[in-house]
């Protein structure tokens, strides 16, 4: 059986499959398996696949004949899945070549159940910046509610916000099985996983090595209008509400409601004012005053003041609560040339 297992949800990824697999084929530790869930592909990604595994008997592949998404194509994988620890990799990113030697002998040398690094995100024009995910050391249960559950829980509205990105963690296969901690959704189903994850880990291990290259792909579900958010973020609420009750978290962060809210608000402004929405701005304008009115929404801009955004979004919660729907409305077509 292989130490680790690397988890890879395949989609229309033809043009990235080649950095991606070839980063897991370089690594200078050799006990790994490879799992390429091909999640019902229409081009040459499927082929690929078979090729790879054709190379290599540590590359398996998974077909789905139809598009599931991405949090079942991660389950399949964790449900195959052989080794004692699990690593996730995004088709269109790629680990350095030491990245699971280096997370591998810090989990040995610490006698951590979970070890994390940090990364560099890519931009297409060629940048790099690296991100940590927090100070090198060791945390205990105490200090990973604090560092990591809680700040996802609640901290939302101060920058820097928590990012819920998976692929930074080696994460132990026991504890998931043990928990029976799977993905639900196409969005925000990171940071569900990572919080019920953290309430079952005992012991992290952080290097501050980037070990991972992140691609921020502008093609990608984040940057595209997603029709049924409201009922996406709806379910991710309810989710969230059944881990606080579960593990006991109401206390840590009373306001973690509101806070999830105004977070989820502006997430949904934005999609509003997507680009590659078709209807016209007025429609847009209606759309975000009858979500601040929605209750739980309302509730949240009635009771925080957001204070400590970015400037961007700042600015959004700002008009949000003065009621300046027109003025917000102008700015985003400015921005997004709509």
């Amino acid at each position: 059986m292989p130490s680790i297992s690397v988890i890879v949800p395949v989609y229309q990824a033809e043009k990235f499959l080649e950095a991606s697999v070839g980063s897991v084929l370089a690594q200078t530790f050799s006990d790994w398996e490879l799992l390429l869930v091909d999640d019902g592909c229409s081009d040459g990604s499927p082929a690929l696949c078979d090729r790879f595994a054709a190379a290599d008997s540590r590359v398996r592949v998974f077909h789905r004949k139809k598009n599931a998404g991405v949090s079942e194509a991660r389950n399949l994988g964790l449900n195959e899945a052989r080794g004692d620890y699990i690593a996730f990799l995004d088709a269109d990113d790629a680990f350095v070549p030491q990245a699971l030697e280096t997370l591998w002998s810090l989990r040995e040398q610490t006698g951590a159940d979970t070890v994390g690094c940090a990364h560099v995100n890519l931009t297409p024009d060629g940048g790099e910046q690296t991100e940590l995910l927090l100070p090198a050391g060791t945390y205990d249960e105490a200090a990973i509610r604090e560092r990591i559950v809680y700040p996802l829980l609640g901290d939302r509205l101060r920058v820097p916000v928590f990012n819920g990105f998976i692929w930074r963690y080696l994460f132990s296969a026991k504890i998931l099985r043990a928990a029976k901690i799977t993905f639900e959704g196409a969005y925000l189903e990171d940071e569900l996983f990572l919080m019920e994850y953290f309430c079952n880990a005992r012991k992290l291990a952080v290097t501050e090595d980037p070990l991972y290259r992140y691609l921020l792909n502008l093609s990608s579900a984040t940057h595209r209008y997603m029709k049924d958010f409201l009922k996406v973020f709806g379910r991710f609420m309810e989710r969230k509400e059944a881990l606080v009750k579960r593990y006991g978290l109401e206390s840590a962060r009373p306001l973690w409601r509101e806070e999830s809210n105004w977070a989820g608000l502006l997430i949904a402004i934005g999609n509003e004012y997507a680009r590659d929405r078709q209807v016209p701005v007025r429609q847009r304008q209606k759309a975000v005053q009858e979500l601040c009115r929605r209750p739980d929404m309302a509730q949240a801009i009635a009771k925080i003041a957001p204070a400590g955004l970015n400037p961007n979004k700042q600015m959004v919660a700002n008009l949000v609560r003065g009621k300046h729907f027109f003025t917000l409305t102008q700015l985003y077509r400015l921005k997004n040339r709509i």
